[in-house]
């Protein structure tokens, strides 16, 4: 699979959530061209099988490479990257792919108290790929595990009453937050979708507790492959296209408001 360095690159999610995503992406990588595909006429992602995530992730990546001949591919969702991204990476080795994942490590360097919160969807929280991160981590802090039924569905539907009573009913289930001892100190953010609703959850938890999410580590990984491919676009101006397998008006209101 050969590729073009002005060729743009594809980001995808089950919907608007991973627009956080693109907008770390955007501010690492300025002269780039993206193609941003939101596949709401399918999602939720977090509550579904993994077999079903699996074959949206690639009918998407085929495309965007048939339609737009992408030279690389974020799977800007934690749900489809922990479902398919191994297999993607297997049957397209050629093709540059990056995945995201709960910001646990990060997290690990800013706790003081050693507890930190986690929320995500139910189907992270179930793979096999967060178990494993989970397992390699759990004997360096407590990480408190909260499931988020129906939150990026109200992110993704602008339901900003919807999004204060899950945020304060998922908070209050965690226990105590703050800089005391044995009170959580650390909240990551495991979805793409909750950083559009950090305004709601940091009024619950408090301005001690640190936010942390995982737009900035995934756009500098993108840099370091897109190098190591001599794919990098270091000049002119970039541009991003906005694709959706359901409301394009909601996507294209979600960006001007969040981008």
């Amino acid at each position: 699979m050969e590729s073009d360095p002005i060729s743009p690159i594809g980001v995808f999610d089950s919907g608007v959530g991973g627009l956080s995503i693109l907008r770390a992406l955007r501010a690492e990588l300025p002269a780039e061209r993206f193609v941003y595909l939101a596949d709401s006429g399918f999602a939720p992602y977090g509550e579904r099988e993994d077999s079903f995530v699996v074959e949206r992730a690639r009918a998407i990546a085929q495309r965007l490479l048939e339609e737009h001949a992408i030279k690389a591919l974020v799977i800007a969702c934690n749900t489809a990257t922990a479902a398919a991204v191994h297999l993607l990476r297997e049957q397209l080795p050629g093709l540059p792919i990056v995945g995201v994942e709960p910001a646990l490590k990060p997290a690990l360097a800013l706790t003081r108290t050693g507890r930190i919160g986690v929320l995500a969807t139910r189907g992270t929280l179930a793979s096999a790929k967060f178990a494993a991160l989970h397992e390699g981590l759990k004997q360096r802090a407590e990480f408190v595990l909260q499931p988020c039924d129906g939150l990026a569905d109200a992110i993704e539907s602008h339901d900003a009453r919807r999004i204060e009573e899950l945020c304060a009913l998922y908070i209050a289930s965690m226990g105590r937050f703050g800089s005391e001892p044995g009170a959580i100190d650390t909240l990551v953010l495991g979805c793409t979708h909750y950083p559009f609703a950090q305004q709601h959850l940091r009024t619950v938890v408090g301005d001690a507790v640190r936010l942390v999410e995982t737009g900035e580590p995934v756009a500098r990984q993108t840099r370091r492959l897109l190098e190591a491919a001599g794919l990098l676009k270091a000049e002119g101006a970039g541009a991003v296209a906005y694709l959706s397998t359901g409301d394009i008006a909601r996507l294209e209101l979600s960006a001007s408001r969040w981008l």
